[in-house]
């Protein structure tokens, strides 16, 4: 199951696009594969030389044990080589971009990716 950030296309001009991987807890692979998450909204964050999603929402799995704890908008950490991360980093830092998470999926060897954008904002006046 894929989906689409549609507000991110709106709100933002994509300027690269990255795949990385994503750290799930639990069942949040199977509400993944039922379509049961949200990206509207959501953005990511450096922390220690770390990336991390954050919002996105993922529902929890309707036949989850009861005493599991599923916090549904925790963040998220995403898997990318040292390389990328520091110029990814670099590049938000210094031309002030966002990295907004455009889609979820599941590649080909059934791993659930993200596809992150580097993001320019639109004025006002281009959101047409």
């Amino acid at each position: 199951m894929e989906q689409i950030n549609k507000k991110a296309f709106h709100d933002y001009e994509v300027l690269e696009k990255y795949e990385v991987g994503i750290v799930l807890e639990g069942a949040e692979v199977k509400s993944i594969h039922k379509g049961k998450v949200n990206l509207k909204g959501s953005f990511c964050k450096f922390f220690k030389d770390e990336l991390f999603a954050i919002d996105i929402h993922i529902s929890k799995f309707e036949h989850e044990n009861s005493w599991s704890k599923h916090d549904e908008k925790r963040p998220k950490k995403l898997l990318l080589k040292r390389k990328e991360l520091t110029k990814l980093q670099s590049k938000v830092q210094e031309q002030g971009l966002t990295l907004i998470p455009l889609k979820v999926y599941f590649n080909d060897r059934r791993k659930c990716k993200i596809q992150l954008g580097l993001c320019k904002g639109k004025k006002l006046y281009d959101k047409r």
